[in-house]
């Protein structure tokens, strides 16, 4: 009988081989290294996301001492650090960005027929950006001028359904937050909930344009005059929900139609928001949930973070993070896309635990998990309670 395949060989089998294929011919290496096709470097950045390996150094050394089961994993060239450090400085890091798409459209279809509130609407995008802070000395590609030091800004857009994310950039750290508004895809009838710092009325006014419905939190020193007000329950946080028209010369320009303010309580963090939409159909109360929804985008940069390697970096070039922030993204998808698939009840973080020691095993993830949680739940021998029972009476 064929033995199963390894558990990384199980996790990577979600890309198939053609699809990587399409994305590699869209962006050939002039001088590929030798020996390492761009399949090999795309499964050794992924292990060392899955395994948490602290540089290519490890990975390598990681992979040789299990060298008979490498072909097992995928590997097919000649694993060393100098052909993976090639690699990163030179394959095209846009290669990697089309894997995480094709990747972040299947978990998309997946996750889609999970059951939602019917109040809510069913396609929403809470957009956000994070600093990945970097070293001045070893890199010299970012400029973040507040706290003077290099670094790198990954924006993202992530659907809450699911808490996946659904597209993503990496730009430097001096790009603004609003300018991302102009590459974002814009599907009609989408919500997208937003900060305030995507406050930018002639990009917002494109985004209405577009058919997207937007909510964003609004800034102190917008001048608006009220147009229609309606009742609010003040029992359920709400404080005002206005229809009302900007009325400063620019903003007037900016924006000529006219928007739906909520103003709302939050109790729990003690803040006041005050919302501008364009929607005004959806009750008010639904309208600041989507927004208090936003703090998952925070949880997911906190979470990625935490558990996946885009803290300390492989290489020191750009082309190199660049590389390794969207294998993070390409592995967290993975790891998601195997979770619906195979219905394993564990949470991502006990997944990736798991799965980080026991990545050359072969067996199937559905007996993995099933056996990690007979040990954390062991059976109790009604004898020996008991006996317990007795000796204390």
């Amino acid at each position: 009988m064929q033995a199963p395949s390894s558990i990384f060989s199980q996790i990577t089998s979600v890309l198939y081989p053609a699809e990587f294929a399409r994305c590699a011919a869209q962006f050939p290496n002039r001088r590929p290294p030798r020996g390492l096709t761009a399949y090999d470097h795309f499964l050794a950045l992924c292990f060392g996301q899955l395994t948490y390996r602290e540089s290519l150094r490890d990975v390598v050394v990681c992979l040789q001492a299990k060298r008979p089961l490498c072909y097992h994993l995928g590997f097919r060239g000649q694993l060393s650090r100098t052909n993976l450090a090639y690699a990163n400085r030179h394959r095209d890091w846009r290669l990697f960005q089309a894997v995480a798409q094709i990747l972040m459209r299947r978990a998309a279809r997946l996750y889609q027929a999970d059951p939602a509130d019917p109040d809510w609407p069913k396609v929403v995008f809470a957009l956000d950006a994070s600093i990945i802070s970097l070293s001045l000395k070893l890199f010299p590609l970012g400029f973040y001028a507040r706290s003077r030091q290099a670094a790198v800004k990954l924006h993202l857009m992530l659907s809450l359904q699911g808490n996946l994310p659904a597209w993503a950039a990496i730009t430097g750290a001096h790009f603004q937050d609003m300018q991302i508004l102009d590459r974002i895809p814009v599907i009609v009838g989408a919500y997208y909930v937003m900060d305030r710092g995507y406050l930018d009325f002639v990009r917002l006014f494109r985004l209405h344009q577009a058919g997207g419905l937007f909510v964003v939190r609004n800034k102190c020193h917008v001048k608006f005059r009220v147009l229609a007000a309606r009742p609010v329950a003040k029992s359920t946080g709400l404080r005002c929900d206005q229809t009302i028209r900007l009325t400063s010369d620019w903003s007037v320009e900016s924006y000529p139609q006219p928007l739906r303010r909520i103003r709302a309580y939050d109790p729990e963090n003690k803040v006041r928001l005050v919302l501008l939409t364009n929607q005004f159909d959806l009750p008010a109360l639904v309208i600041a949930e989507l927004y208090r929804k936003r703090w998952q985008v925070e949880l997911f940069f906190k979470w990625i973070k935490q558990h996946l390697r885009i803290r300390g970096f492989y290489g020191r070039s750009e082309n190199a993070v660049r590389c390794q922030v969207w294998s993070a993204i390409c592995a967290y998808l993975l790891v998601a896309i195997v979770k619906k698939q195979r219905q394993i009840p564990k949470t991502l973080n006990e997944m990736l635990q798991i799965v980080s020691v026991n990545i050359f095993e072969q067996i199937p993830l559905e007996e993995l998990f099933a056996m990690q949680s007979e040990v954390l739940t062991p059976k109790v021998d009604k004898d020996h309670s008991q006996n317990l029972l007795a000796l204390n009476d």
